[in-house]
């Protein structure tokens, strides 16, 4: 680390001490003296200058929901895990990490990624249904040393923040804590069944204080078991209460599906999850990857298009509830359409094989013979960059799901192969499960682009013009 990086953190740090304890004092009235002292440490550069000041208009009003959610953010989790996360990801990924990532971009030809996703492991406790880690077994491993050093090349090329994925990954937890220890310039988020998590393990993430969770649950008891098995739904709530007591920070990851549609976007599952202390909580789209996939559980057109409108009615700072939800799928408007390939993430499996997004099991490199910027550069991730966005209306993101036939001509032309641990599918089986849904989907997705606003993307939130500089 720079002295100057050095510097900017601890003051950065003091800082934040002091705005806390100024905010203590009056939450109500001081908590657009938080935001004012965020702005003076982190600048223009996490959020453009008219997002601050929309921030703060919020934040005078009690009704609105942000503040709300920052309040409670403020009163439920232990005040060092929101100042490590305040540090890692806003001063260490957003002031710096943003800067190096664009430069980087520039000076390398191709895509890096704000965000990387990796398994610790392949291994997992359940067996739901539509995943492919339930197949996977417990055959195949990061080491600690690949780990580090997936996080230190990350870091070299301007990226702090890291989602872990798996198989289970806190079946690792204690290698997860001691990458956490040694990388605390870095933010960490575990997705997570919740089965592992006691009390010993909730101290030591609050000593960490850069370890974040998502616990898997979708809708009422009877729709998540459905997926994830009898008892499941009953595991993931008492994991929620350890986090609650502990003070940790933490959210919900949903996989909707045709089934449970209805459940996951109800009134009544929101409000159980805020009540149970849930902050943020990330909807994905089910996905017919893997051996035995049904593509019957991908959701109708109908409800994506109910899950487009539900989503910008629960972020309404009058209409919604405090709590920050983000689809993948259904929020390509704010990031310019497909974020894989390195564009804003990519994907590291339990055998080291790095893929272009989480979905997408193919590749053509591997962390034990590749450096990540290798694998950024190779024929795979430069046919992303080059075809991103895979569509001009950007609730037709994914080249798989909405474009197969963008998947299919990229495999084809890169040679890419399966990297599914046990069952290679090819990419004509995958695709073939989406062409009806793409289909369908299209003059619908194009009906809402063309008769909705939309939010003015500067490329350098996910990919630089030729310059690297905002368009």
């Amino acid at each position: 680390m720079s002295l100057k990086k050095k510097a900017v953190v601890a003051a950065a740090d003091l800082a934040l001490d002091r705005i806390f304890q100024y905010v203590d004092k009056n939450p109500e009235q001081n908590l657009v003296k938080l935001l004012d002292g965020a702005h003076r440490i982190f600048g223009d550069n996490v959020f453009p200058k008219e997002n601050f000041e929309k921030m703060r208009k919020g934040a005078a009003d009690p009704n609105n929901i942000y503040t709300q959610l920052a309040k409670s953010i403020l009163s439920d989790v232990d005040r060092g895990i929101v100042k490590r996360f305040l540090l890692s990801l806003g001063v260490e990924g957003g002031y710096f990490g943003t800067k190096e990532v664009r430069a980087n971009r520039v000076k390398y030809h191709c895509n890096i990624p704000w965000i990387i996703l990796f398994d610790p492991t392949s291994a997992c406790n359940l067996k739901c249904k539509g995943c492919w880690a339930a197949e996977y077994g417990y055959r195949s491993n990061l080491s600690n040393f690949e780990m580090q050093s997936i996080v230190s090349q990350a870091k070299s090329l301007g990226t702090h923040f890291f989602m872990l994925t798996g198989g289970e990954p806190l079946i690792r937890k204690k290698d997860i804590l001691e990458l956490c220890r040694n990388n605390p310039d870095c933010a960490f988020m575990s997705y997570t069944n919740g089965t592992l998590i006691d009390d010993d393990f909730c101290e030591e993430v609050k000593k960490v204080g850069n370890l974040a969770f998502a616990l898997s649950i979708e809708g009422t008891e009877e729709s998540n078991d459905f997926r994830r098995g009898a008892g499941a739904y009953q595991n993931t709530m008492r994991a929620i209460a350890l986090l609650k007591k502990h003070r940790c920070l933490y959210g919900i990851s949903v996989c909707y599906t045709r089934k449970n549609f209805d459940y996951v976007i109800s009134d009544e599952f929101v409000q159980t999850m805020i009540d149970a202390g849930v902050k943020y909580a990330w909807y994905f789209n089910y996905m017919p990857v893997g051996h035995g996939a049904d593509k019957e559980l991908i959701p109708t057109p109908t409800q994506r298009k109910t899950m487009y409108f539900w989503l910008r009615k629960m972020r309404n700072s009058a209409t919604g509830k405090p709590l920050m939800v983000i689809d993948f799928q259904d929020d390509g408007e704010y990031v310019g359409g497909c974020i894989a390939g390195g564009r804003n993430y990519f994907h590291i499996n339990s055998a080291g094989d790095m893929e272009p997004c989480v979905f997408i099991h193919y590749s053509d490199a591997n962390i034990r013979t590749h450096t990540l910027l290798e694998a950024l550069q190779s024929p795979l991730f430069m046919a992303y960059h080059r075809g991103q966005p895979f569509n001009d209306n950007h609730l037709r993101p994914c080249p798989m799901l909405e474009n197969p036939d963008k998947l299919r001509a990229i495999i084809r032309e890169t040679g890419a192969k399966s990297s599914d641990l046990i069952h290679h599918e090819d990419v004509e089986t995958l695709c073939g499960k989406c062409d009806e849904f793409a289909y369908a989907w299209a003059p619908v997705a194009d009906e809402i682009w063309a008769n909705t606003s939309h939010p003015i993307t500067h490329t350098n939130y996910y990919r630089d013009g030729e310059k690297g500089v905002r368009q």
